[in-house]
Formats: structure tokens, C-alpha cells, sequence
């Protein structure tokens, strides 16, 4: 959030992960978003070491937010979260800074505050530009997600709602955001 209390997106990580042994690689989602896993100019690394990395920024978020855990934001969220948990416990990570089971799913969101599910319309109709070309790469797809639900969030702001310590969850001194 910045200094007038607008949701905006805060940090970017991106890597690119050398496939685990054993995976079940999906030729026709490779053609189709052109990806070769095995292409050495990737500078792919381990998925334990891009958790590793990607944990510890969170664990940061997470103590200077005063939050006990992060959530999960994506569109189609359940798919995202089942991913991280999987590959959490692939890697043989302790401390998971996710919460086990709470996500934030814009495809739902974005259904609720712009009747619209599809990531594209949906932020169409948020007035996000929307590349069509780029789409399903999963940097672009993550930004722009990042976008989209800063938007909706942002929008109850508009409406009035400036504050958010005033949507406490109830029985706790935590903001809606913040688990």
C-alpha cells in the first residue's frame, strides 16, 4: 500500500524453473505458449532455490505488514495454490509462508465487481490494457493479475471505504488483507 493508502503492486520476482524429475510436461501448453524447459538461455534454477527466494521476500512482507501469513492472489487461484503447496512439500520446505488454505481469486472478484470472470475482459472492463499476445506467459499473466486485483481493491476505496482498519476480520486486530 502506499503513503495515501492505495493498493500497488509492492515487489516483482521472476525465475525460471528447471523442470523437477518425473514431471508430467504437457506438450500442447508448451507449443502453445512456446516454451522449451530445457533451453539452456532460460538461466533456469532448482524450484527449491526459487522458493527459497521467493519465501524469504514474503516472510519480509509478512513481518513488516505485522500479518502471520501471506495469501495467495491469482486468477483461478485454487490452481496456483495447489501448485505452491505441491511444490512446498516437493522441495521439502519447513515454513510455508502461505496461508494452508485462504486465497484471494480475481476471477471471482473481478465476477463480483465487474461481471466479468475472463482475466481479459475483466480488465477490460477495469480499464487495464489487456495484451492479448502476451497473455499465458506467466510473468505477464502474474502482473497483470497484480494489476487487476489492485484495481477492485482500490475501487472500494473509491466508494468511501478509506480506511481498512475499519473491515477488521471479526475478534482480531488484523485488516482484511493481512492473516
Amino acid at each position: 500500500m502506499d503513503y495515501d493508502g492505495w493498493l500497488v503492486i509492492d515487489q516483482k520476482l521472476h525465475f525460471h524453473i528447471i523442470p523437477f524429475p518425473g514431471l508430467n510436461i504437457e506438450k500442447s501448453a508448451l507449443a502453445f505458449n512456446k516454451i522449451d524447459p530445457y533451453n539452456p538461455f532460460r538461466i533456469a534454477i532448482k524450484e527449491r532455490e526459487a522458493l527459497k527466494k521467493i519465501f524469504q521476500t514474503v516472510r519480509q512482507g509478512i513481518k513488516i505488514q505485522s500479518c502471520n501469513k501471506a495469501i495467495v492472489v491469482a486468477h483461478n487461484a485454487a490452481f496456483d495454490h495447489s501448485f505452491l503447496m505441491a511444490a512446498t512439500k516437493r522441495s521439502l520446505l519447513k515454513y510455508n509462508p502461505f496461508h494452508l488454505f485462504s486465497t484471494f481469486d480475481t476471477a471471482t472478484l473481478s465476477g463480483l465487481v465487474l461481471g466479468q470472470t475472463v482475466l481479459a475482459k475483466a480488465c477490460a472492463t477495469a480499464g487495464i490494457r489487456f495484451d492479448s499476445n502476451a497473455a499465458h506467459s506467466a510473468l505477464y499473466d502474474t502482473e497483470i493479475t497484480a494489476k487487476l486485483f489492485c484495481e477492485i481493491v482500490n475501487r472500494w476505496k473509491r466508494l468511501g471505504i478509506a480506511d481498512f482498519n475499519a473491515l477488521l476480520i471479526s475478534g482480531t486486530n488484523s485488516p482484511f488483507l493481512c492473516i
